[in-house]
């Protein structure tokens, strides 16, 4: 098995000693954290049967369709725990998912996925099986940024490529607006997406005339006779959709227009283009790929409502996200290829509850806190797979899942284990055996959870320690902060005295987790020009990287300010707070 160390040890008594001999393994292993190597010296005989079992399954599903089973990430923004899935949570919420909630019915219903507390760490952790601190992507950026990911992060899509997959990404990116970072770029063939998140969606007149923003609409604004600078505000420049094929220039969607119409239709067309490539692939018969992450909410609500919510959330499930998961569904029993396609569902991280859009029914689930937070509620997300035949229906697993398990598990059940990187560590882990076997099969018992590039919190099992607190008795003071997340899901009452053995067990972790990091260091994000590399750029993008005339006679090349954006000093606010 790729992931099994070549020096076993079954005491805990020389953990590090586990950590160092796998420095060790053969340059064709994956490089996990730390913390992997620990619970893998005492689990890894019983998973190399357990694998055993695995392969041959997987191999009589390839011999029944003559193909790697396809497969299909459906993530969206902002939704906690039992978001679907769970008819009363929703009743209280106000709104219903029928056709999400049959998935999960038909399928297994997950429990504590976890995922990185904000868009941009959360979606660069799905498409490259790394906690965002090891790419330089836990910043959320908003235009216009000067950086995006960088092209020597290895995506899904570059692995399961070199397996013979189809890939295709359909939807929101949020991760630069860069040439680098463009999806066509990054190893998909075919991509159409949204640039940055769902805040582009008040930057019209609609949202300035509403005052939602403040400042961007020139045209509706009194004349400023104060004014001294056109540049600082560059409203005709900014760039919300792409499109691209492999080995080609992208091209701007509908030609710079940024009107709530071309916001709100992008997921109708991310639809429609998702479900032709699908059919298309299927009828070449080529195994595929597809991220399809819709941008669903608009910040502008519609004056109808249809849920008893009234909120954003409720209108949006049966606008977007319901009939894309019927018209999915739908399209792959039509193909024959339901039983050879794994669906996994779910949300990029916790709901936006720190001064959300008015309206936008964006809620604490029964998790403490939000995005941004590194409280559960902040990490943990609804999350369901389906797979007719391979993943027994109406399960409930509660093991720890991490969204970039999602990498390595995703390239497993495709034979492509091979093409994943080995000079850089990997937090996904396999769950194969989670998904196939069911409850208690899952391979992890940790997560690190970043705030910003701080590490905020470590869990082990179902404790957790926080490593910033603003309460002076506790983390800040350097004593036990220590959670119990059944007893305590809200993260209020930490376990002091009780608590104590536990210090110095989460320090080991941590020290584990930084000594690897010294090994292989982490990377950051690539700053460069934004908007380079399409090939209908309008003169009021192309001026973002080649400025104009006017500004080549300052005294400093304009563009000069790019190379000092790392410079410049992280400002997280009070981190120890939730919300911050």
């Amino acid at each position: 098995m790729n992931q099994t160390i070549t020096a076993r040890r079954s005491g805990l008594g020389c953990a590090l000693a586990s950590v160092l001999c796998a420095s060790a393994a053969s340059a064709a292993e994956i490089v996990h954290d730390a913390e992997y190597y620990i619970i893998e010296a005492q689990n890894g005989k019983e998973w190399a049967v357990e694998d055993g079992q695995l392969d041959k399954k997987l191999a009589e599903l390839r011999k029944k369709f003559d193909a790697p089973p396809n497969i299909i990430h459906y993530m969206w923004d902002d939704q906690p725990v039992m978001a679907f899935g769970d008819p009363m949570f929703q009743q209280i919420r106000g709104y219903k998912t029928p056709v999400l909630n049959k998935l999960a019915e038909e399928g297994m219903l997950f429990s504590r996925m976890c995922t990185e507390p904000g868009c941009t760490p959360s979606r660069s952790a799905s498409l490259t099986g790394q906690l965002a601190i090891r790419t330089g992507t836990w910043e959320i950026g908003f235009p216009i940024e000067y950086t995006g990911f960088a092209a020597e992060n290895v995506t899904m899509a570059e692995v399961l490529s070199q397996a013979g997959y189809a890939t295709g990404f359909f939807g929101k990116l949020h991760l630069g607006d860069t040439e680098e970072s463009y999806m066509h770029n990054q190893g998909f063939d075919e991509a159409f997406w949204a640039i940055y998140n769902q805040v582009t969606s008040l930057y019209n007149n609609i949202g300035e005339g509403a005052n939602a923003i403040i400042g961007l609409k020139e045209g509706l604004l009194a004349e400023n006779p104060y004014k001294r600078d056109d540049t600082f505000i560059q409203d005709e420049a900014l760039v919300f959709y792409l499109e691209g094929k492999k080995g080609e220039q992208a091209k701007e969607w509908r030609n710079g227009s940024k009107e709530l119409k071309d916001y709100k239709d992008f997921d109708i067309e991310a639809r429609k283009r998702a479900l032709s490539f699908i059919r298309t692939s299927a009828e070449a018969k080529k195994p595929f790929y597809v991220a399809w992450w819709p941008l669903w909410i608009s910040f502008i609500a519609e004056p109808n409502k249809t849920t008893l919510q009234r909120g954003m959330v409720g209108e949006e499930y049966g606008r977007v996200i319901e009939p894309d998961i019927a018209e999915l569904r739908k399209t792959l029993e039509e193909l024959g290829i339901a039983e050879n396609t794994l669906i996994v569902a779910m949300a990029d991280n916790g709901p936006m509850t720190h001064n959300p859009p008015a309206g936008a029914g964006l809620g604490e689930g029964p998790f403490r806190g939000g995005k941004g937070d590194f409280t559960e509620g902040g990490v943990r997300v609804c999350a369901a797979a389906l797979w007719p035949g391979m993943i027994e229906p109406g399960q409930i697993a509660a093991d720890m899942i991490h969204q970039t398990d999602l990498f390595t598990t995703f390239a497993r059940l495709a034979g492509a284990t091979e093409h994943i990187p080995t000079d850089r560590i990997i937090d996904g882990i396999d769950q194969t055996a989670l998904l196939l076997n069911g409850d208690t099969h899952g391979r992890r018992d940790y997560n690190f959870i970043y705030a910003g590039p701080n590490l905020a919190a470590t869990v082990k099992d179902h404790y957790k320690m926080h490593w910033v607190s603003k309460d002076p008795s506790q983390a800040a003071a350097g004593i036990t902060a220590v959670f119990d997340l059944y007893n305590d899901h809200r993260e209020v009452n930490p376990i002091v005295v009780g608590g104590f053995h536990m210090k110095e067990p989460f320090k080991r972790m941590r020290a584990r987790h930084a000594l690897w990091k010294e090994k292989y260091p982490d990377r950051h994000h690539k700053r460069a020009p934004s908007y380079t590399g399409i090939s209908n750029a309008r003169p009021e993008t192309i001026a973002v990287s080649q400025p104009p005339e006017a500004m080549k006679n300052l005294p400093y090349d304009v563009l000069d300010f790019i190379k000092k954006l790392d410079d410049l000093p992280y400002d997280g606010g009070d981190s120890s707070s939730v919300g911050h």
